[in-house]
């Protein structure tokens, strides 16, 4: 989505707002700056009060709650692998009574029921402090709920409040339900209870026994919050005006659960959040250009469809419930068509390819910078203070008409406050051997090699395709550094060239400073000092690395792509699909879990994996990047005069990456690539196969490939596995030179 809207995307987690520098301080990442700042952050479980409850976010947790969602899909598909293996009915238990928790639980069950045999159904349990379920709603619908819930097994406890959870070898075993009995010495393994995971202690002293227990209770605000100065509710919501705003800040906003709006206070549903949508995107735009705000009134009143778990539904709006049988199936076909509707629009996007083709030269240009002195001046024809707060209004419009027509030269050169700026905050990786670096700047570096060691050279660059200057930086510098690691040599100095776009200085500036501390960061970690670079303007983000690395000057430890020898086997130590994942993402075709793997892969370093080919005595090696895995093999291949034999079927790949190619979503760079199929002994014989694509695909930060001799190829693969390189594998092996002239053979 927000490729499609136009807007940069950083995934990392808040950790607190500067509000006096307007920067929000992020986890793992360089701060970001702000001139107006909208939170809609949902709410968090509030837990802490409960005993023994440590890290609710944590996959080993004692319980899970429903938020965040990210923790709670993997808990839920850990407890749909461990209820198909139990040799006995598991004991679930859902904390809350309200729409949500009452919900999931029949969702719970009816998915269980399709899963297991009747014999093996987990017993669910509800617990709730309440005296009825969902309390805010009509006390019919809250009565039908819990008929229903007997009515299909599920217990249901009132007025209890949990307050304790114990490992169930911290607390005796007990044989009933909601008993008080200790017993310290039962065996684990006599009663139901014993097998249980953990125990829920109420208030009243009673005991639950759970193998799962879920959290749906009233979430509040994140405590960072409470670092920031912002005025709290008692849950710790951020208060709002009616426009939108903190009450003590009107540079931040906020909507959603996360706002609590004082002069209408609402209870929390997710028809608020989207209904102030619009009032918050119209508000911010009307607050960047000086224009008075709008209040928003949320509704009274509104409609929800309670979903039974069995293709029917009921209704509440106010006092009011729908709950006649009859009209429960049709209510939830209502039910279904809104939530569907309300999904399509965010999932099928307009694709890149039918976007109307963007207006080229100096009349798109010239419409660039008309279009954003519209968009940010408004119908006052004026800039609001916070863009001028270091330009008077004329040095703004010179600054903004100046994207209309750049210089080329050195006049195309960042300019040097901007950069000098920039560059303050970095902390390159202190090396003795440098002489002349970033620590005192000159027209050059100087660099000295040390006595015996020989200079192994690389340089890589390429264009961003994603909006995060700090993950590309990241990742950039990650596959730049990959040449060195295939050829074993140790990372020692490097220098930078970056092309970012033009703009204001205020805004370049934060662009250069988190791009060059990605990069940093992965060159100080490889122990390789960044000695200098330049940096100058262009239409896109690029970066790119002009690399030293040092190996013995005997060459005893270098792996070139010429040592393979017959009968070794090849591993791979990251799985393929980098190029056809990027292509769907930038034609908004991708989901997000394919790049987030995708992003993780690449931001692996390869360094450990070069050390332990190295210890398994592997003969050859090189890093599979834009070539792909095929076009990589050919060269090793052909240095080494040798054939190779692949097993497809072993190839790992990232997760979404046979759905892309399916769809004939690919790189750019496939087609060059695919010319490589000549080096494939009978390639009719796989153009069928859902993997023959990734062949080609061309890889950014890929894995490196290696021979390793047979009698090591198992050891190898276990240390990898061992350090992190999950996705590593064994895909082939290296055989004699024949006399075809394909040197490739494909087993399927």
């Amino acid at each position: 989505m927000c490729q499609f809207a136009g807007a940069r995307f950083y995934r990392t987690h808040v950790t607190a707002i500067d509000r006096e520098e307007q920067r929000v301080i992020c986890h793992a990442r360089p701060a970001v700056g702000y001139d107006l700042l909208s939170i809609n952050i949902g709410s968090t479980p509030r837990l802490d009060h409960i005993q023994g409850i440590g890290d609710p976010e944590a996959l080993d947790a004692p319980v899970v709650a429903v938020k965040p969602i990210s923790t709670f899909q993997q808990r839920w598909l850990n407890l749909l692998e461990r209820a198909r293996a139990a040799q006995h009915p598991l004991e679930i238990v859902l904390v809350g009574g309200g729409a949500g928790g009452v919900e999931l639980l029949l969702a719970i069950q009816q998915r269980l029921a399709h899963e297991m045999p009747a014999g093996l159904l987990p017993r669910l349990t509800l617990i709730t402090r309440g005296k009825r379920l969902l309390p805010t709603h009509a006390t019919e619908v809250g009565d039908m709920l819990a008929a229903t819930l007997r009515e299909r097994g599920i217990t249901v406890h009132f007025g209890e409040e949990i307050n304790a959870v114990e490992s169930a070898t911290e607390a005796l075993a007990v044989s009933t339900l909601g008993s008080t009995t200790p017993s310290s010495t039962t065996p684990s393994s006599t009663t139901p209870s014993a097998r249980s995971q953990r125990l829920l202690i109420s208030t009243s002293g009673k005991h639950y026994p759970a193998d799962e227990a879920i959290w749906v209770t009233r979430a509040g605000g994140a405590r960072w919050l409470e670092q920031t100065g912002l005025s709290l509710d008692d849950d710790g919501f951020l208060k709002v005006r009616d426009t939108l705003q903190t009450l003590d800040d009107a540079a931040i906003f906020a909507a959603g659960d996360i706002a609590h709006q004082v002069n209408h206070p609402r209870e929390k549903a997710g028809v608020f959040a989207v209904r102030q949508s619009r009032p918050l995107a119209d508000n911010l735009r009307r607050a960047i250009r000086g224009e008075p705000l709008k209040d928003y009134v949320p509704q009274t009143r509104w409609l929800a469809l309670i979903s039974t778990g069995d293709r029917a539904a009921i209704a509440s709006r106010g006092r009011l419930g729908v709950i006649s049988p009859q009209l429960r199936p049709w209510l939830w076909r209502w039910k279904d068509h809104i939530d569907h509707k309300f999904m399509t629009r965010f999932n099928d996007l307009p694709s890149m390819q039918n976007a109307s083709a963007n207006r080229g030269g100096l009349l798109a240009l010239a419409e660039r910078c008309r279009n954003a002195w519209q968009a940010l001046a408004g119908a006052s024809g004026r800039l609001h203070p916070h863009l001028t707060a270091e330009l008077d209004e004329q040095e703004a419009r010179q600054a903004l008409s100046a994207l209309a027509m750049r210089c080329g030269g050195c006049g195309a050169k960042v300019g040097a406050n901007v950069l000098s700026r920039a560059l303050a905050s970095l902390s390159p990786l202190e090396n003795a051997d440098v002489l002349v670096g970033l620590h005192a700047p000159d027209d050059a570096a100087i660099v000295r090699v040390p006595d015996g060691q020989a200079l192994v050279h690389s340089v890589d660059f390429f264009r961003a395709f994603i909006d995060d200057p700090y993950l590309f930086g990241r990742i950039a510098a990650n596959h730049a550094l990959g040449d060195l690691y295939a050829m074993g040599a140790r990372p020692h100095t490097a220098t930078a060239i970056a092309t970012v776009p033009q703009g204001v200085e205020r805004k370049i500036e934060p662009l250069v400073r988190e791009l060059m501390q990605g990069a940093t960061d992965v060159l100080n970690a490889a122990g390789c000092s960044l000695v200098g670079g330049h940096t100058g303007e262009g239409q896109e983000l690029a970066l790119g690395f002009a690399l030293n690395g040092l190996v013995d000057e005997s060459m005893t430890d270098v792996t070139c792509k010429g040592g393979m020898q017959p009968g070794e086997v090849l591993l791979l130590t990251k799985a393929l699909g980098t190029g056809t994942l990027l292509a769907a993402h930038a034609r908004l075709e991708a989901r997000g879990r394919w790049i987030d793997g995708a992003l993780d892969s690449m931001q692996q370093s390869s360094q450990q994996a070069a050390d332990i080919l190295r210890a398994h005595h592997a003969s050859a090696s090189t890093d599979v990047t834009g070539f792909g895995l095929l076009g990589h093999l050919v060269e090793m291949t052909r240095a080494s005069g040798v054939d190779a034999e692949l097993d497809i079927t072993a190839l790992p790949i990232l997760d979404g990456a046979e759905d892309c190619v399916a769809r004939g979503v690919v790189s750019s760079l496939q087609p060059a690539n695919l010319r490589l199929k000549r080096a494939l002994k009978d390639p009719q014989t796989l153009l069928d196969h859902p993997r023959y694509p990734l062949l080609f695909d061309p890889q950014t930060a890929g894995g490196l490939l290696a021979s390793v001799p047979l009698a090591h190829a198992e050891p190898c693969l276990a240390a990898l596995k061992a350090a992190g390189y999950s996705a590593s594998a064994i895909i082939g092996r290296v055989r004699e030179q024949g006399d075809a002239l394909a040197p490739i053979s494909v087993t399927r």
